[in-house]
């Protein structure tokens, strides 16, 4: 086995042995620490595997006569022979900085319940949970075998909603429980939904093809044109539930405001890219031509998430739904530069899947600390958080404006890129689209800007007044790698846009076929 493959490998059985190790850990405090020690250990494998690729250690090669690239590195052995599946894993440019992610994200949500469990359940419960969550993600941006991607895609149903029931709301209340249990409920319920969608969709291309091997489908593989289309139909709207892209988001702000701040991290951070990451390895590379079909249904539904999610979030009275809600708008972002079926459109994608997921965390850290000092998140009761917690003020100001897309953050290059490949693609409908997204990107700013009014500025209610200015020294060390992250990114796109251009090139080449 390679350098490699071995990675690859450790990335998910590390975070799987982990999990076992914590339930296996008779105390809490204990338990806690090995999980964090896992998913650190995770996070150097997934970062290791840039260096293998730079070091020649796989057989990573430019893109070949038939117009495709090799992963990095890539582990293919025998699964269930008798129906030809196999167990396929690789990683490339457009996986990578997802799975570099959620790594990192898992790690800050471990290491943060070091030092604070929500109540409800145990923390050794708690990190194992999270563990499982990041290796269902994780499985999920690393398969190459259709089957395989859905197993994995449906690992993190169950921990996901156990997260949320067990740990959500305020612990032991009985009303917060009614709550969280209805939350959960419908987020099982919807992505249940979008699990059926997807099992349709993959049955039909397997049964058609002959094979479930992702890499010999991308391009089509000289599947039927009605194949196509009804594949790409089921594919995409299961992944619009993941996602969730309008209209088929009602599940996620119940789930947000309810679930403990490591669940929302993890749920805004990496789970919604599930779905945006199927759309584009499997949606977009499997059924190219469906692709083609329901381009500009896509562009509109997307305009249509950006300007309602918007307009949805001017009339938010509590924070915590608020960036829930925030969440369609950045993800019609996303969609939008995927629809345009340009390089520019989905490194648009790329890059704003891997900001929403950098800043957002951040926002729902910070929502999560303002409401366990003072038990809410209605904006009646933050008025002027800044005069008496001025630090914990200025991290939440600036996780908004890097969710509002100032240049120089994170939030930008990927709203930007989405409306320039837009206008690229010409036509009245395409110039349409892009003026109406630019507009939902000013309701955006409009938006966040009268969220920091109504809790950072005026005279201090007196839950807020009796805050003290310290910020625990956790706090700091799960928000400050997304803070220096949010900044990096923004001054240095290229670190996303460079690994993933050469797929990207690649991709676009077989869709535009």
């Amino acid at each position: 086995m390679s350098v490699g493959e071995f990675l690859l490998v450790a990335v998910l059985a590390v975070p799987a042995l982990g999990a076992l190790a914590v339930a296996a850990t008779p105390r809490d405090q204990a338990a806690r620490v090995v999980g964090t020690v896992a998913a650190a250990l995770t996070l150097v494998a997934a970062v290791a595997l840039l260096g293998g690729r730079a070091a020649g250690w796989s057989a990573y090669a430019p893109p070949d006569a038939a117009g495709a690239v090799r992963p990095w590195h890539a582990v293919d052995l025998p699964w269930v022979p008798g129906l030809d599946l196999r167990f396929h894993l690789g990683v490339d440019g457009i996986s990578w900085p997802l799975v570099v992610l959620t790594a990192l994200l898992t790690l800050l949500c471990c290491g943060y319940s070091l030092w604070r469990v929500p109540g409800g359940g145990s923390g050794r419960a708690l990190v194992a949970l999270l563990l499982v969550v990041e290796v269902g993600i994780l499985g999920t941006f690393l398969a190459l075998d259709l089957v395989l991607f859905f197993l994995f895609f449906e690992v993190v149903l169950l921990p996901m909603y156990a997260i949320i029931v067990g740990w959500g709301g305020d612990g032991t209340d009985p009303v917060s429980l009614d709550a969280r249990r209805r939350a959960g409920r419908k987020f099982a319920l919807y992505t249940l939904f979008g699990s059926v969608l997807l099992l349709v969709g993959v049955y039909v291309v397997v049964a058609a093809a002959g094979t479930a091997d992702i890499v010999t489908l991308t391009g089509g593989a000289e599947l039927s044109r009605a194949t196509q289309l009804a594949a790409f139909t089921l594919l995409a709207l299961a992944f619009a539930v993941k996602s969730p892209l309008w209209p088929l988001h009602s599940w996620l702000p119940d789930a947000h405001t309810q679930a403990p701040t490591v669940g929302s991290v993890l749920l805004a951070g990496v789970l919604l890219k599930m779905g945006t990451y199927g759309l584009i390895r499997v949606a977009l590379g499997v059924t190219p031509e469906g692709a083609r079909w329901a381009a500009p249904v896509l562009g509109v539904l997307a305009v249509a998430a950006i300007l309602i999610g918007s307009l949805v979030c001017l009339a938010q009275t509590e924070l915590k739904r608020l960036i829930a809600y925030s969440s369609v708008g950045h993800m019609g972002f996303v969609l939008l530069g995927v629809a345009t079926l340009t390089a520019t459109g989905i490194q648009a994608a790329l890059i704003g899947n891997v900001a929403h997921g950098i800043i957002t965390g951040l926002l729902f850290f910070l929502a999560g600390a303002i409401k366990d000092r003072i038990h809410t998140g209605a904006f009646t009761e933050l008025s002027g958080l800044r005069e008496t917690a001025p630090r914990l003020s200025g991290l939440l100001a600036f996780a908004a404006v890097a969710s509002l897309g100032l240049p120089g953050l994170a939030g930008f290059w990927g709203e930007a890129f989405a409306v320039v490949a837009a206008v690229e693609s010409g036509g009245a409908l395409w110039t349409t689209l892009a003026v109406l997204a630019a507009i939902g990107g000013a309701l955006t700013a409009a938006y966040l800007l009268r969220m920091l009014r109504r809790v950072t500025h005026g005279e201090p209610t007196p839950v807020v007044a009796a805050l003290g200015p310290g910020l625990a020294r956790a706090e700091l060390v799960a928000w400050v790698p997304l803070v220096l992250l949010a900044l990096a990114v923004g001054l240095a796109p290229t670190l996303v846009l460079g690994v993933a251009e050469a797929p990207v090139e690649a991709l676009v080449g077989v869709v535009a076929r």
